[in-house]
């Protein structure tokens, strides 16, 4: 029997690359390199090896230095070794604000093992987009998100169908992010509630001043869904 870990490196490591996209786009899949297949096949077997239905946590798509050399979401190098426990040999770098953020919410929810037992953190497209060698999100052209609309609506109906998720309610992480996946869920009817937060790199780049209360707002809502289950 496959477990959530086996079903997400196969979504992952097999999702196609588009086939048009606008001037200056490109995506790429880290997931199909075999160092970061390692390192995400390490982290998924050792936080998602059941088949529990989990809370999906969904941001906008991958950033090329955090999950794009990680394969973790949300996670860079220094928080895959020091907070997942999961040693590698990546440069260090500056720390990914968002990682920073998330995990506070991570540590003041019991730390990975009991976080990673409840949610499912990923992204609505699960590919790197880059711009001029930067990162890109899908929805910053009308264009981008005309091309890969058919690629995030396959995307997310496969996390949510093959990974097992849960139904009931979703979680997006971000508000113009929200908006988007919002609608996805018009057309795919795949959740009941979609709640959206603020994404962790606003709240890191402009409302740190009030980070413990960001951090605990997160811990509030994501709590509620737990005691949900």
């Amino acid at each position: 029997m496959t477990t959530l870990a086996d079903r997400l490196l196969h979504f992952l490591t097999t999702f196609p690359l588009p086939q048009a996209l606008p001037a200056g786009v490109e995506a790429q899949s880290p997931f199909r390199e075999a160092p970061v297949q390692e390192l995400l096949s390490r982290f998924a077997q050792k936080f998602y090896a059941d088949n529990h239905p989990r809370v999906a946590l969904l941001g906008i798509n991958p950033g090329r230095l955090g999950m794009g050399r990680t394969g973790v979401a949300f996670t860079d190098p220094t928080a895959l070794a020091e907070h997942c426990g999961i040693l590698n040999d990546l440069p260090r770098g500056r720390p990914e604000t968002s990682t920073q953020f998330v995990y506070k919410v991570v540590e003041a929810m019991g730390g990975p093992a009991e976080f990673y037992q409840h949610f499912y953190v990923s992204s609505l497209y699960p590919l790197v987009l880059l711009k001029n060698g930067l990162n890109y999100n899908y929805y910053d052209a009308p264009a981008l998100v005309k091309a890969l609309w058919p690629d995030i609506r396959l995307s997310l109906r496969q996390q949510v169908e093959e990974l097992g998720l849960r139904r009931d309610v979703a979680v997006s992480l971000g508000k113009r992010n929200g908006e988007f996946f919002k609608r996805l869920n018009a057309e795919l009817d795949l959740f009941k509630e979609v709640i959206v937060l603020d994404h962790p790199r606003y709240l890191m780049q402009y409302k740190s001043r009030d980070e413990a209360a960001n951090v605990a707002n997160y811990v509030a809502t994501l709590g509620n869904l737990i005691n949900e289950e």
